[in-house]
């Protein structure tokens, strides 16, 4: 069969021959009319006729041009018909496409665990198609009985997490856990990590954060080699650390234990490998605090600086402890005041949060304002100098530690302290945030909504007084 080259090549030689053809044709009428009118005794007469004919045939060319280039093309007619449907066919993919961008749909993350076995997530992805879900990521975790798969998924708006879970295991899937995701979601796993390990090389106060937004929703202790009363708090992790199901205990690099608990879903060894990799890195950095510092003038003129606190500062801050009444260090610490050295060590290390310090021109430090992770908690505490009282140091430290929580991604913040001391709950006041109180034996807790929707006085959920 010859080729669609060799057939065109032969179609040009044709056509070559032909024009050719007409060509000398054309030159031999012209002859035979030329000799005609200027020898013949009606040239003149033919000549104009030949010109009405001509005219005539150019009009009804035009015409019948004219005529067809507004009809429709052919259906089914060599390439007329085929570029019909497929102009037909792009118009109705653009109006699917119109209606597809303006149905809702969420964005959900999907873990569940499959068969080690080929097709398995072949039928998973099959189910899923047939619910109009789009798979948008899928990282897989081997195990020893079988494969953890966990998904983005965008779907329809009206999907529920239990019709996917239903739908899931009709694919065989088990174990299935879902939960509700944004647009953060979308960056890939490579880069979120990179990010993750950024934040928590420039400041150590961020593993806990890089950790919990590395594993989920899950609950971070970290539990030091020695209690503030001395006492060794138990086995401490082997430096590979351990994993049981539901539950991770790492080696933490300032000594003591890192623990994390997700008791939803189980951790599976990469996201323990990744974990691992986070604690190593942060101990490899060793201690460091962002610099930075903030320069206010108070109202009487004098000027002060804002800036992050670490171990340091630890000589400075137990100066200003001496300088404190026993009063002061009573409401900051809501026990015996010969105990409140002993809470610089833990207050000051990032690895429980962050702290922020004012100190004078000369270098003085006159208080301390500390953002403490507990647990799913966020706690924030104050200790101002007698003499630099009232001037509003406390309320610019404060709003700085709520600005920190937030930037942290947190949900709410809160403050224990005792009825009587109407400062801190003014300070707490004058936030502008949605508070929630519990009162319970002159003990006051004020948690402070940060960017919630509920209304101001919903019940908080009760939590313990005392944390030491």
């Amino acid at each position: 069969m010859p080729t669609a080259h060799a057939r065109s090549r032969r179609h040009s030689w044709r056509r070559d021959l032909v024009e050719l053809a007409a060509l000398f044709t054309a030159v031999a009428v012209a002859d035979g009319l030329a000799n005609l009118v200027a020898h013949g005794p009606d040239g003149t007469l033919l000549l104009v006729a030949s010109a009405a004919v001509l005219v005539a045939t150019a009009a009804f060319h035009t015409w019948w041009a004219r005529r067809h280039s507004h009809a429709p093309p052919p259906q089914g007619v060599g390439d007329a018909g085929d570029t019909s449907d497929t102009a037909g066919g792009a118009a109705a993919d653009g109006e699917c496409g119109v209606e597809g961008a303006s149905r809702e749909t969420a964005l959900w993350r999907m873990r569940t665990t499959v068969r080690d076995e080929p097709g398995s997530l072949a039928a998973l992805c099959t189910v899923l198609a047939g619910h109009r879900v789009d798979i948008l990521t899928l990282q897989t975790h081997p195990l020893a009985d079988g494969t953890v798969d966990e998904f983005l998924l965008r779907t329809p708006a009206g999907v529920s997490a239990a019709e996917l879970t239903r739908a899931v295991a009709e694919a065989g899937g088990q174990d299935t856990w879902t939960e509700r995701a944004d647009a953060h979601d979308l960056v890939d796993a490579p880069t979120r990590i990179l990010g993750l390990a950024t934040r928590t090389a420039l400041d150590a106060a961020e593993l806990p954060l890089a950790l919990r937004q590395l594993l989920g929703r899950c609950t971070i202790h970290s539990l030091p080699a020695v209690s503030l009363t001395g006492r060794p708090h138990g086995e401490i992790a082997p430096v590979e650390g351990v994993l049981e199901s539901t539950t991770m205990r790492l080696r933490d690099p300032n000594g003591g234990a890192i623990t994390i608990e997700r008791p939803h879903l189980a951790f599976t060894p990469t996201e323990f490998a990744r974990a691992r990799a986070l604690v190593e890195l942060d101990a490899r950095l060793g201690p460091r605090v962002p610099r930075g510092e903030d320069v206010l003038t108070l109202p009487e003129g004098n000027e002060i600086t804002v800036r992050r606190a670490g171990p340091g500062d630890l000589e400075a801050a137990k100066a200003m402890h001496e300088r404190c009444s026993e009063r002061t260090l009573g409401l900051r610490y809501h026990g015996p005041v010969g105990d409140a050295d002993r809470y610089l060590g833990h207050l000051l290390s990032p690895r429980y949060g962050r702290t922020l310090a004012v100190q004078t021109a000369s270098g003085r430090l006159v208080a301390l304002g500390h953002l403490l992770w507990d647990g799913d908690e966020t706690e924030v505490a104050l200790l101002v100098e007698d003499s630099w009282q009232r001037r509003g140091i406390g309320s610019q430290l404060l709003r700085r530690l709520v600005d920190l929580a937030a930037e942290a991604g947190c949900d709410s913040v809160y403050a224990v302290t005792q009825a009587s001391n109407t400062a801190m709950v003014a300070a707490m006041r004058g936030l502008g945030l949605a508070l929630d109180y519990q009162i319970e034996e002159g003990t006051v807790v004020v948690t402070a909504r940060l960017g919630a929707t509920e209304p101001q006085g919903a019940p908080a959920r009760p939590r313990p007084v005392d944390r030491r």
